[in-house]
């Protein structure tokens, strides 16, 4: 599945995970007078803007804008709507027959059809191709002949996707994978126009997409970006306004000073020391809701010293060590939840949601957390970094967390923080395996799915296994998970293999993000939905 990561990262991608906080003014932040168009705050994203290459949430923003899939979920329940599917059916729950509803079009005015979904789908899988989330797609025959873990490609398609006509196509599966028709809202999975294939350079400098928006004047990395509504858009999700305009900033506290201002009608980027006062600065205009994400400690298992013989000691001592409490409450002002498990507490039961798998490792013990790393051989070279990206309002809590643990260790100097500037320069690092200590980590969800939290991270080679863990047992959970008969015997496995995490720690789990967000007294009908990104279409200016 994803990962994303999930994106998000497998079984999602969106990235990344890491709920990308980045932003500071560019400069150009639009106008404040009610012309219908949004203006809201923005990252450049990492990658070019196609649905198989984002995995962070800057690049979600606009693929989520301009492109739309098979199902979307409803923002405040998580329940699935039905766009572009008609249906999505099976009999035995590894074989599954997709059906379109006529008369979507893209923006350009071309047909969406079931080749548009396979022919993404096949591109995105692709090893030559290079994409992100290929892995996404792991889960259908023949993926393992266009990507295959060695060597060349030897064939250009997956032998488990068939156009039978131009609305609708089948999947065969390798595996029964009883929760496959939930995960279909990932941008993955969204369709691609004709054009995209006959010159991708060309499409990811002017996108066209079947979603509520459209690009208007281009894309140029680094830039500004104008979304305008999309004439064609067939969907449950028509714009309430006359379009978006996303600015990009590089520092937090600019945009938010253009929030007040009134320059800035939408910012989800808010700096952890204007948490506490931001109630009153925007007369209420404030979302503070759950979401399904979390923030993670990641360690880097590819270095020898956090992965010896005592290296789950040592990470579960300092995952002890850090009095989450006193931090959600005191530093990041409420704005969190202290994390029991490596998922969202939004998934609910039957997402699978378990609360307490994590164990005592994510419960503040001084005493025990300084026995568990002197019984480890002590913290690397006596002293760790812990690296986050400047850009993002992490200082604080960084800060916070080092000092938490020197003080369970008796040391001011055993941990200090280390930022990189930009959140894209950050992501470079961390997949490029360059950490050295401890890391920031952090993941939204692709679908609300347990599973979204854990294969795209965690299994063997995941492409947003950013810590290089590698455990047989949780990778057999996680599989025997996915081909369970229902979603109740999936989750039972997927708590699981959490408890293998916990007794691994290779990523500590830190607190639950909430959606936080501010908006003007120009706009009204602000939302923010399940992945952490501000519903734009219905926002109304």
């Amino acid at each position: 599945m994803r990962g994303a990561t999930q994106a998000k990262f497998v079984v999602g991608a969106i990235a990344i995970t890491l709920a990308a906080t980045a932003c500071s003014s560019s400069g150009s932040s639009g106008s404040s007078s009610g012309n219908g168009v949004v203006n809201a705050i923005w990252g450049t994203p990492q990658k070019p803007l196609t649905p198989g290459n984002t995995a962070e949430i800057n690049g979600s923003k606009v693929v989520t804008s301009i492109l739309q899939g098979l199902i979307t979920y409803d923002p405040k329940t998580n329940a699935v709507i039905n766009q572009n599917a008609e249906s999505v059916t099976t009999n035995d729950q590894q074989n599954f027959t997709v059906k379109l509803k006529p008369g979507w079009k893209f923006s350009d005015g071309t047909a969406v059809t079931a080749k548009s979904y396979v022919d993404a789908w096949n591109y995105t899988a692709l090893a030559t191709n290079q994409q992100t989330n290929s892995s996404y797609f792991s889960s259908i025959k023949g993926y393992d002949q266009v990507a295959p873990t060695k060597g060349n490609p030897t064939a250009q398609t997956m032998s488990g996707l068939k156009v039978v006509d131009n609305n609708t196509f089948t999947v065969a599966l390798t595996a029964k994978f009883s929760t496959w028709p939930q995960t279909l809202g990932f941008l993955a999975y969204d369709p691609l126009p004709e054009s995209f294939f006959k010159d991708p350079a060309a499409w990811q400098k002017n996108p066209v997409g079947d979603g509520p928006y459209m690009i208007q004047g281009g894309y140029t990395a680094g830039s500004n970006l104008s979304l305008v509504p999309n004439p064609n858009y067939a969907g449950t999700t028509k714009p309430e306004n006359k379009g978006i305009n996303l600015i990009v900033y590089t520092d937090p506290t600019a945009g938010y000073a253009d929030l007040l201002s009134g320059k800035l009608d939408v910012n989800d980027v808010i700096p952890t020391g204007d948490i506490p006062n931001m109630q009153s600065d925007l007369n209420g205009r404030v979302i503070n809701e759950p979401t399904g994400a979390n923030t993670t400690l990641s360690f880097p298992l590819y270095v020898g010293a956090w992965n010896g013989a005592n290296g789950a000691m040592l990470r579960q001592g300092i995952s002890m060590a850090i009095d989450r409490n006193t931090i959600a409450s005191k530093i990041l002002h409420g704005s969190v939840t202290p994390a029991t498990d490596w998922t969202s507490p939004t998934l609910g039961e039957s997402g699978g949601y378990k609360s307490g798998l994590c164990g005592d490792a994510c419960v503040y013990n001084a005493a025990k957390a300084k026995q568990l790393i002197d019984q480890a051989g002590g913290i690397p070279g006596g002293s760790m970094t812990i690296a986050y990206n400047a850009d993002g309002g992490n200082a604080d809590w960084v800060n916070a967390v080092c000092n938490s643990i020197n003080t369970a260790l008796g040391n001011t100097k055993a941990c200090v923080g280390a930022p990189t500037a930009t959140f894209n320069d950050y992501l470079n690092k961390m997949s490029g395996f360059q950490m050295t200590g401890p890391f920031r980590t952090g993941w939204g969800q692709d679908f609300p799915l347990a599973v979204d939290f854990l294969q795209p991270l965690y299994t063997t080679g995941a492409p947003n296994n950013f810590s290089k863990y590698s455990n047989a047992n949780f990778d057999k959970l996680i599989t025997q998970g996915n081909e369970a008969p229902s979603t109740s015997q999936a989750n039972a496995l997927f708590q699981q293999a959490q408890l293998q995490l916990a007794k691994d720690m290779p990523v500590a789990p830190l607190w639950y993000s909430n959606n936080l967000a501010g908006y003007s007294a120009n706009v009204s009908n602000v939302q923010m939905d399940g992945f952490k990104n501000p519903v734009y279409w219905a926002v109304k200016k």
